[in-house]
């Protein structure tokens, strides 16, 4: 699916505490431009729903759970998210839903790229036409 992957980050095992993160290029294959996060969603309720023409992301579960639904215009895979030591890397032109929410679950998001409603694609037919017209 486009190099979509789990990334497992740096853990540090202490008895006081668990402690993992991540820096940049060194552990994600992008730089950081913006991060946002998602939480006190509601059951039943989907997010995303989506697709980024340029944007990638990585996303991770920092508390409780959720499933990331990718979509590459032919396949559908699920990751689920619910350990803060790994994160789901979700390359341009994916569409994407996050749904299952946990209660309390906070999903953070670091992204390349500044806000831009321009990026993004919100139809899934135009997603599917632009996909397949790229080909």
């Amino acid at each position: 699916m486009h190099q979509a992957q789990i990334i497992n980050l740096p853990k540090i095992l202490d008895e006081r505490g668990n402690l993992s993160f991540f820096q940049n290029e060194h552990h994600l294959p992008f730089t950081i431009q913006r991060v946002y996060w998602i939480y006190d969603v509601p059951g039943g309720e989907v997010r995303g729903g989506h697709a980024y023409r340029e944007m990638q992301e990585f996303i991770i579960a920092l508390s409780g759970s959720f499933d990331v639904i990718l979509f590459d215009g032919k396949e559908e895979k699920k990751f689920t998210l619910n350990r803060s030591y790994y994160g789901l890397y979700v390359p341009k032109m994916l569409w994407r839903s996050m749904e299952n929410f946990s209660t309390n679950a906070l999903a953070f998001v670091a992204s390349d790229s500044f806000y831009d409603e321009q990026d993004y694609i919100r139809d899934k037919d135009i997603f599917i036409n632009e996909i397949h017209g790229a080909k």
